[in-house]
């Protein structure tokens, strides 16, 4: 299927069928696929938490308690849950985590190369944490890019999936001990397969017309 029909053809699923799984194929395609999500300067300042099994999604599930008790129900059915989460910090281990696996990756023809590569990504994260002083908001920028991938990436495997924001942080966070090894949670994406009651599977898509989002200058 071709990019354009894919993204028109998906869309938020607002209920799932709890009785089919995704195959393990599938699902290792589809994390593979978000694993080489595009990031700014190749950063990659994020982690995903994967629940396959109704405790994990039962711990995810806690975070939509309370005031997201809507999105309860679409965790808990999906085949699967993802949870993406952002870095609180950049440390230099990650960098030099970075920098390595570039190193094996076989990025560096000579050692100039190298450095002008650590020069540049470490250039980026202290423009934005000295100087706009929006680190944090930066590499969230870079896990929503993976969203995106993930997105159209479960789209292109046939799968359904519910992007959230709607859960408490705090509450997850402390769930899923994210912040003693510093990340936070963004956002958490039910994945699986539509239920015959999702109304909004029948819905036509509903986007503004290309005159009024383009600029052609």
């Amino acid at each position: 299927m071709q990019l354009t029909a894919i993204a028109k053809s998906r869309y938020t699923t607002k209920a799932y069928d709890n009785s089919r799984k995704i195959p393990q194929e599938t699902v290792d395609t589809l994390l593979d696929q978000l694993r080489h999500s595009p990031s700014s300067v190749n950063s990659q300042p994020w982690h995903f938490v994967v629940a396959s099994d109704e405790q994990g999604k039962a711990r995810v599930a806690k975070g939509a308690e309370g005031g997201f008790v809507y999105n309860e129900t679409k965790i808990i059915n999906a085949s699967h849950v993802i949870v993406l989460c952002t870095r609180t910090e950049m440390t230099e281990d990650h960098l030099q985590a970075v920098l390595g696996q570039e190193e094996l990756d076989g990025r560096f023809p000579t050692a100039d190369a190298k450095a002008g590569q650590d020069n540049s990504r470490r250039g980026y994260v202290n423009l934005h944490k000295h100087d706009q002083k929006d680190l944090q908001h930066w590499m969230e920028k870079q896990t929503y890019l993976a969203l995106g991938t993930l997105l159209l990436g479960a789209a292109s495997l046939g799968l359904d999936a519910t992007p959230m924001e709607g859960f408490d942080f705090k509450k997850l966070d402390a769930e899923l001990g994210l912040r003693d090894k510093g990340y936070t949670s963004l956002v958490v994406v039910a994945l699986g397969y539509r239920s015959e009651t999702d109304f909004n599977a029948k819905l036509p898509k509903s986007r503004l017309p290309a005159e009024t989002v383009f600029t052609f200058l």
